[in-house]
């Protein structure tokens, strides 16, 4: 059975030191790690002077990105930036040169992936003009679509300049992957990584409800692909506390023309969820037809065993579960059809 990635992750083995170049002290960097002995290089992701994250070669080679496909059965995969590298904090000079960098490695990356990795690539969303120019360019230079965070400030996604931008996508025929980041209530979720476990499903929850309350579906062209992350974060739980508020309290419509339920035909969702119960919810929800696997690789919170909640998933026939794996992934992504 085929089985295409569309929610992993990258990073460059090496970048320009942004802090030099720009000034400021929250530029992200890597600090490589001595080798001891261990199956993979490791490094650290810095911001500024603070550990952000752990990480280990598999985001910048794909060597060891293919090793570890084919141990998982995986076939093709496509790479998109870790949010942190977004930059939509920052003057417009700086994030487009970081679009255009990180875009640029992607590819490379990608380009020795023996035909089995592609590449979302990132736009500086602060200022639509520059981010639809770019999303353009990327296209042109061989991006299969692009990722974008869920809000840019307090920027929801039903923001005029980011209905703008979608609109630009939906014109261009260019899919977009929407993926939390800087997420709500960060001091409340400092600790235990709840800032992942909580926020990240909230913000996904929020971005979805922001773009139908918010009349975004409304406004933007049906051609528009779009699909969220991590499985809508608790999107698909809600959807009947979300509907009765619309038919039940006028202020709880927002601008959508219809109910919550009209708009499930209008986006995919990742199958990034890690449960049996929940993928079983997401399909009843949103169907098999716009739902995509992802595993959030190369991270520790993503799927370890890839591709088998879908596999080994109890309710879905085979063509549905190929479907869930490939086939889904190959008409959003305009991916070539391999025998």
């Amino acid at each position: 059975m085929k089985v295409i990635d569309i929610h992993s992750h990258f990073f460059p083995k090496t970048w320009p030191n942004l802090q030099e170049k720009f000034g400021g002290d929250d530029w992200p960097w890597l600090k490589h790690l001595p080798s001891k002995g261990e199956d993979f290089d490791k490094a650290m992701l810095m911001k500024g002077n603070k550990e952000f994250r752990p990480i280990y070669s598999a985001c910048w080679d794909a060597d060891v990105r293919l090793q570890q496909m084919n141990e998982h059965g995986l076939e093709q995969q496509i790479i998109s930036a870790t949010p942190i590298l977004f930059a939509y904090e920052k003057p417009i000079e700086q994030a487009l040169y970081c679009a255009q960098f990180f875009n640029d490695a992607a590819l490379e990356i990608c380009q020795q992936g023996k035909g089995r990795l592609f590449a979302m690539a990132q736009v500086p969303l602060q200022d639509i003009d520059v981010a639809c120019k770019e999303a353009s360019r990327a296209m042109n230079t061989g991006h299969v679509g692009i990722q974008i965070g869920n809000h840019v400030g307090e920027k929801n996604m039903d923001d005029e300049g980011v209905l703008t931008f979608l609109q630009h996508c939906a014109g261009e025929g260019i899919p977009v992957f929407v993926h939390p980041w800087d997420m709500m209530a960060s001091e409340r979720t400092k600790n235990y990584m709840m800032g992942w476990t909580v926020g990240m499903p909230a913000e996904t929850q929020l971005s979805i409800v922001s773009m139908i309350l918010g009349g975004g579906f409304d406004q933007v062209s049906e051609t528009l692909k779009i699909c969220f992350a991590h499985g809508g974060g608790a999107f698909a739980f809600l959807l009947g506390r979300l509907e009765n508020a619309w038919h039940f309290r006028d202020i709880a419509r927002g601008k959508s023309q219809f109910p919550p339920s009209h708009y499930l035909d209008r986006f995919y969702l990742d199958t990034a969820v890690f449960d049996h119960d929940a993928l079983d919810l997401l399909v009843k929800k949103m169907t098999t037809n716009k739902l995509m696997f992802g595993t959030d690789y190369p991270f520790p919170l993503g799927e370890q065993k890839m591709g088998q909640l879908i596999k080994t998933s109890a309710t879905l026939s085979p063509p549905e579960q190929q479907q869930l794996l490939a086939t889904n992934a190959e008409q959003f992504f305009n991916l070539p059809i391999s025998v």
